[in-house]
């Protein structure tokens, strides 16, 4: 099922780890037409886009009060459930994240202090078309919520009777989100960027999507709204040895192929009967899956890579900076101290990365295509703008003030200078 190469030498690491790739020029084209026909009709050529893409002629942009309290009849108890269970654990995780403001006195007299303030506006798209991820509305509203954001806008796309899904309907209202709008693709995009009639600008966008929904994000962000990260299709690493289970390992790859056809996952291993054991779980279970076309395709973008040693692997891996990263191994904390480059890592056996993306409490939204050599995934600190403060007392200039001043005169600007011999002069008299 995956193709396996055999001991790569490091100059073909490259080659044998790139990622599908789709022609960005065209591509790029068309979402800008897209951001631009918003940015000029808002919520007219939004209306005209649903139509469009989604077949759907809306009247009202917004999901109503009581589309949100249907909802709640739309979904099983169990689901419900599940649901608290996840948003509880999120919470719990996310809100540990808190920083106590802490007052630092660099100098005699000059205090120095930073504090975390919400981003007022923000803006979250959650994917709804094959797979409507209601998990992400968890992952991106309740740290949102935690930060203190004041207004939160939520863009998804509905169905061809102008539905959304009850189970990110239910979900958002629990988090308390109520500006929600039927709105997505690039366009939605756009909107939040821009804001129409009905949908509010937002200073920041986060949240996953397809290859037009991240270059919209993408491009946006160089007209200065900021974004979460670059993000693009799913994507998961496992290092596994010959302690590993091949039914579990299988279940893992697929799990990740399952999410869409430039997916891709990596599995890398010292052991050759691991790799072949892999191979054959993978061709059982795939047959099993309602989404197994979509996890064929993604097989053909994905490797199996027999490698000396497992520290041989691990360097392959941080050069890979996988979105998900499992270590199956018997000496998987050892190794873990190892890796330099990755969004989320899941240790052992029973660490399935279905996990991550549910319900233990870490964040699913994770940099991919590499950019977890850079980027983090979303966390508490992503919804905060982090503010420093400073209080010199007379004492604080009086000891620091020839220092700036002595620095200010070799940078040639005078005024700096002069802010501080005024205040020194002052403190003299």
């Amino acid at each position: 099922m995956l193709e396996t190469i055999k001991y790569p030498g490091k100059n073909t690491c490259g080659e044998i780890l790139k990622r599908p790739t789709i022609d960005s020029t065209s591509l790029e084209e068309t979402v800008n037409f897209i951001l631009k026909n918003v940015k000029q009709n808002g919520d007219v050529s939004l209306k005209e886009y649903a139509l469009q893409f989604d077949k759907v002629k809306l009247d009202l942009l917004q999901v109503s009060e009581q589309e949100l309290i249907d909802s709640e009849n739309l979904i099983s108890a169990e689901l419900k459930t599940a649901i608290q269970i996840a948003k509880n654990n999120i919470e719990k995780f996310h809100a540990f994240q808190k920083e106590e403001v802490k007052v630092i006195e660099t100098s005699k007299g000059v205090l120095c202090w930073r504090k975390s303030v919400g981003i007022e506006k923000v803006g979250l798209y959650i994917p709804g078309g094959t797979a409507p991820l209601f998990s992400t509305v968890l992952m991106l509203g309740v740290p949102a919520q935690l930060a203190g954001c004041k207004e939160i806008v939520l863009c998804t796309p509905c169905d061809k009777n102008g539905n959304i899904d009850p189970a990110i309907l239910f979900t958002a209202k629990l988090v308390g989100i109520n500006k929600i709008f039927k709105v997505g693709g690039a366009q939605a995009i756009a909107a939040m960027a821009y804001g129409t009639e009905s949908i509010p600008q937002v200073y920041k966008i986060f949240g996953p999507g397809n290859q037009y929904v991240t270059c919209a994000k993408q491009l946006v962000n160089k007209e200065g709204i900021a974004i979460d990260m670059p993000a693009g299709p799913s994507e998961l690493a496992i290092l596994a040895d010959e302690t590993c289970i091949p039914e579990f390992v299988a279940a893992d790859l697929l799990s990740q192929a399952e999410h869409g056809v430039d997916s891709q996952v990596i599995l890398v291993s010292n052991n050759e009967n691991a790799i072949a054991n892999v191979n054959s779980e993978l061709e059982k279970q795939i047959e099993q899956l309602p989404r197994k076309e979509i996890a064929k395709l993604a097989l053909k973008n994905s490797k199996a890579i027999l490698v000396n040693n497992l520290n041989e692997g691990m360097d392959l891996l941080n050069e890979y900076a996988p979105e998900h990263l499992i270590l199956l191994c018997k000496n998987e904390e050892e190794l873990s101290q190892k890796i330099i480059n990755a969004g989320s890592v899941f240790l052992g056996n029973y660490s399935c990365e279905s996990a991550g993306d549910y319900s233990s409490g870490t964040n699913h939204t994770l940099p991919t295509n590499g950019n977890a050599k850079a980027y983090s995934g979303v966390s508490l600190d992503s919804f905060v703008k982090k503010i420093t403060f400073q209080k010199l007392s007379k004492e604080g200039i009086s000891n620091l003030g020839k220092t700036i001043e002595i620095m200010a005169e070799a940078e040639g600007l005078y005024a700096h200078k002069n802010a501080v011999s005024i205040r020194m002069m002052n403190v003299e008299l």
